[in-house]
């Protein structure tokens, strides 16, 4: 195993960057052209089931993976979800049906239950403490521009190619990312090898509690991007917005450039004192889109909602793993992402449960995302620090 280094950058370091990069932007590239695929095979109604199963099966395998993780070690794990991923891009273009496609949504979801979850305690584990906020934003620019890139290049290959092109491509580029972890060191100490009894779940595999702190906030602010998700594009439409994307492209550009100094920033000023002002952050660029009266205002509020959210996401990463024990760092990885994907599905259903293509309702669903993180905004600043004076907790503040 690799000592802990005082630097981020070493060839390791370099290497999960990369891996995460391909990884992200491997199932990411699928997203664009899979509604029209859906339509053309006679499935246009269940279009809403092609995030919804991706996303179920990847909240279910997280308490598995970060198990996982913890005994039979961070890299097999990772690999397991580019497996995946590399394995469901040849099967697509088999799988014509409806219900092999929902199939395949439904177990490509597996990647994303395991990739991330292994990749953030191998992270962890390849820096000291003091430098984890900064690994985590680094780390995180590369995952998220793949993600963000993704998206490009899959419309550009199925226009010039064909869409199951795309699908062997969005392969490759899983390949690619396993290629790069066979040359990546295992940093679990103690490894154990595979027995079918790892897959047994119960309560204590699924809930690490040292984290819950970081938890709460991780759900409350993720809420706001499910409603994003779910009504940003009607209101884009609805201001003016020719290009419904254009809010996405913005906030995204926002989120990475401050990532280079916000995950640095949360180590030397402490991860609290970073989350409040990316919290306050937050609920005001929510506000503003809340009340955005034209396509300017819109895009000015998605720029400051970039970020507030590339502040959070390294720094609430990083107090996660502050506040975990080392020999369950994959739990607590897979607590963590638990709860921003149920953060997002709640957002989702409040946007539906409040929208109901009613334009009118849309400032009125963002100011309830505003409230919500005000919520998440008091919990830091007078219940987190009662308790952790009550207890005696040492965390990063």
């Amino acid at each position: 195993m690799p000592k802990p280094s005082e630097t981020i950058y070493s060839l390791q370091f370099g290497l999960v960057c990369l891996s995460s990069f391909l990884f992200s932007a491997s199932f990411n590239m699928l997203i664009p052209e899979l509604p029209a695929y859906l339509s053309s095979m006679g499935g246009s109604q269940y279009k809403g089931l092609i995030i919804a199963l991706f996303t179920l099966t990847a909240g279910i395998s997280r308490p598995f993976s970060g198990k996982l993780t913890d005994t039979i070690g961070r890299v097999p794990v990772m690999a397991v979800g580019s497996l995946v991923c590399f394995a469901c891009g040849f099967l697509y273009p088999v799988l014509t049906t409806v219900a092999g496609f929902l199939l395949l949504r439904l177990i490509h979801g597996f990647s994303t239950g395991f990739k991330p979850t292994a990749t953030a305690a191998y992270v962890a584990d390849l820096v000291t403490s003091g430098k984890w906020g900064e690994a985590m934003g680094v780390h995180g620019i590369c995952f998220s521009t793949g993600l963000a890139i993704g998206p490009a290049i899959g419309s550009m290959i199925t226009e010039y190619f064909s869409i199951n092109v795309l699908f062997y491509c969005s392969s490759l580029f899983a390949l690619m990312s396993i290629v790069i972890l066979y040359n990546m060191k295992e940093t679990l100490k103690t490894k154990q090898r595979f027995q079918f009894s790892h897959l047994k779940i119960n309560r204590k595999d699924i809930f690490e509690s040292r984290v819950l702190p970081s938890i709460i906030i991780m759900f409350l602010s993720y809420i706001s991007y499910g409603v994003i998700l779910t009504i940003i594009s009607d209101w884009s439409a609805f201001l003016g917005t020719s290009n419904k994307g254009l809010f996405f492209m913005v906030f995204t550009l926002t989120s990475l450039l401050i990532r280079f100094v916000a995950g640095k920033a949360s180590d030397q000023y402490g991860r609290t004192q970073i989350l409040k002002l990316a919290l306050s952050l937050l609920a005001v660029a929510l506000f503003l889109i809340g009340s955005a009266g034209s396509s300017l205002t819109l895009m000015l509020a998605s720029a400051l909602y970039g970020v507030a959210t590339g502040m959070l996401s390294p720094t609430v990463t990083a107090w996660t793993v502050d506040l975990s024990n080392p020999t369950e760092r994959g739990k607590a990885m897979a607590t963590m992402y638990i709860a921003l994907e149920a953060g997002i599905g709640m957002g989702a259903l409040l946007a539906g449960w409040l929208f109901v293509e009613d334009i009118k309702m849309i400032p009125v669903t963002f100011y309830c995302c505003t409230g919500i993180t005000v919520l998440a905004l008091c919990y830091l600043q007078f219940i987190y620090k009662k308790k952790t004076a009550t207890e005696g907790l040492t965390v990063l503040d």
